[in-house]
C-alpha cells in the first residue's frame, strides 16, 4: 500500500509540475550564469556590463548590482538605479559604472559580483565569483595605471579645436602641462579609426612627439596637430565608438606605454560634426 501511494504521489508531481528548488541564503538560483564584459561602446565612458543568463523555469527579477574587485578603488554599481525581469532561457545586460582603478594589482585579484534579486517568491542577496570571459579587465588597469602614472608627471589634455573647410587640415591642440612632481617623455601619438594627420610631405598614422617634462618644471607645452578625416563613409560618424581617441606614447620610469587620449564629450561633439562636413554631408 505505502509502494502504491508513493507512485501516486510522484504522478502527482509530474503531472502539476515539481516546486523549483530554491536558491542558497547567498547564492544564485541553480542554473544561472554571470560574465563580466566590456563592449566598445562602454570603453569611453569606462562603463562594462555584468550579463546574467536565467537558466531557470522561471523569471528571475535582478535589483542591486555591485561588483567588486581589489583592482579598482571601490565597487562598481549600476548606471541607473532600477530592477531587471530576466525571462526563462534568456540573458540581460546590466550596465555598471567602473571606479577608478587602484595601482599596483594584487598579485591574485578575485572579481565578484553581490546581486539583489527575486525569484521564485523569494527575495535573497547573492555574493558569486564573476568570471571575465574576453579578459578586458588586467589591460584595462594596465592601461590606466600607466596614465596614473604618466599624470603624476604631467596633465596630457586637448585644449582646443580649430575646424576647417573641405580639403584643408584642421588644428587639434594637444596641451601638456607639467606639476613639477616627476619626469616623463611623449615620443608620439597614434590616429584612430576617424581621424589621422595631415604632416609635411603627405598623411600619416603617427606624428612624432619630443615633449620632455622634468621634475621642477611647470611651464605649458602646446603642440597643434594637423588633422583631416581617415575616412568619409557616413556610418563611421553615426556609428562612432571610439573615432576621437587617441594613442598616446610615453616613457615613464624607463618603461614605454601606450595610453589612451580621448576627447571629451564636447570636443567629440566638435569633432564628428565638422568630419560630417568635412565630408559633404553634415547639415
Amino acid at each position: 500500500m505505502a509502494a502504491l501511494v508513493a507512485v501516486v504521489i510522484a504522478l502527482a508531481l509530474t503531472a502539476c509540475g515539481a516546486p523549483a528548488p530554491e536558491p542558497g541564503p547567498d547564492r544564485l538560483p541553480e542554473d544561472t550564469e554571470v560574465s563580466f564584459v566590456q563592449l566598445r561602446s562602454d570603453v569611453a565612458a569606462r562603463q562594462a556590463q555584468v550579463r546574467i543568463r536565467n537558466g531557470t523555469a522561471l523569471p528571475l527579477i535582478v535589483g542591486e548590482i555591485r561588483v567588486s574587485d581589489p583592482r579598482f578603488d571601490g565597487d562598481a554599481e549600476r548606471v541607473v538605479a532600477r530592477t531587471s525581469t530576466i525571462p526563462p532561457g534568456s540573458a540581460t545586460d546590466i550596465r555598471v559604472q567602473l571606479p577608478a582603478v587602484a595601482c599596483p594589482a594584487p598579485a591574485e585579484p578575485e572579481t565578484t559580483v553581490t546581486v539583489s534579486f527575486t525569484w521564485n517568491g523569494m527575495d535573497a542577496v547573492a555574493t558569486e565569483p564573476l568570471p571575465d570571459p574576453l579578459g578586458f579587465v588586467p589591460p584595462l588597469h594596465e592601461r590606466e595605471c600607466r596614465a596614473a602614472a604618466l599624470a603624476e608627471a604631467a596633465d596630457v589634455a586637448f585644449a582646443s579645436f580649430a575646424p576647417s573647410d573641405a580639403g584643408a587640415p584642421a588644428v587639434l591642440e594637444l596641451a601638456v602641462v607639467p606639476t613639477g612632481a616627476g619626469a616623463a617623455r611623449l615620443t608620439g601619438i597614434r590616429e584612430t579609426n576617424l581621424l589621422t594627420f595631415r604632416m609635411p610631405g603627405g598623411e600619416g598614422g603617427r606624428w612624432p612627439l619630443e615633449v620632455a617634462v622634468r621634475p621642477g618644471e611647470t611651464g605649458p607645452i602646446a603642440v597643434p596637430l594637423r588633422i583631416i578625416p581617415a575616412r568619409c563613409d557616413p556610418h563611421a560618424v553615426m556609428e562612432d565608438k571610439r573615432g576621437t581617441v587617441f594613442w598616446v606614447e610615453a616613457v615613464v620610469d624607463g618603461e614605454v606605454s601606450r595610453i589612451d587620449l580621448a576627447a571629451d564629450e564636447d570636443l567629440r561633439g566638435r569633432l564628428l560634426t565638422w568630419v560630417a562636413h568635412w565630408c559633404g554631408y553634415g547639415s
